[in-house]
């Protein structure tokens, strides 16, 4: 049974409520078609539980089969330390068929960044270092391929639909862990 390593912790970009019953985590890949697919309904997920779960993703991006995947993680990154991070999150996996380095300056300008500041940002080697601690809590804690669920710090195994996934978290929240 794969545990999450580290936990959620500062280094994480999360929505909700921090003292939530029951947490998800996603490690994901901008330009994984699995992931462009699981994100809207992660999006319901997140809606329906409310301040019931805490939601946080982290970096994934398997370079080799997506070439895009490490500069959108870059550009998220550069994004959220504009406060920006789930917008450019949103953004990108909306238009994901569309994904280049000019489409990342676009969505930029779309949620509103200071891009000056964004050039600057994406430029820093510190958002690649973490995207890779990201990357590399991923490979620790089992992750092999995208998108790969956590709850409650637990690898979830099961199906990657909505009622299934729903289903585990509710199981979790009653229980706790499995």
């Amino acid at each position: 049974m794969s545990k999450l390593k580290p936990p959620i912790g500062k280094q994480d970009h999360v929505r909700g409520n921090a003292n939530a019953p029951v947490s998800l985590v996603e490690y994901g890949d901008f330009q994984c078609p699995h992931c462009g697919l699981a994100y809207p309904m992660v999006e319901e997920i997140v809606r329906e539980l409310g301040h019931e779960l805490r939601f946080a993703y982290r970096h994934f991006p398997l370079g080799t089969a997506h070439p895009m995947a490490l500069s959108a993680a870059i550009a998220s990154e550069a994004a959220g330390r504009q406060r920006k991070f789930w917008p450019m999150h949103h953004m990108i996996f909306e238009n994901q068929d569309r994904l280049s380095a000019e489409a990342l300056w676009e969505f930029g300008t779309v949620i509103g960044l200071d891009m000056d500041q964004f050039e600057l940002d994406i430029n820093d080697p510190a958002l690649e270092e973490k995207v890779e601690a990201d990357f590399e809590s991923g490979v620790r804690s089992g992750v092999n391929g995208t998108p790969t669920f956590f709850i409650n710090e637990i690898r979830y195994n099961g199906d990657h639909d909505k009622e299934s996934i729903l289903a585990a978290l509710q199981k979790h929240k009653h229980h706790g862990s499995i």
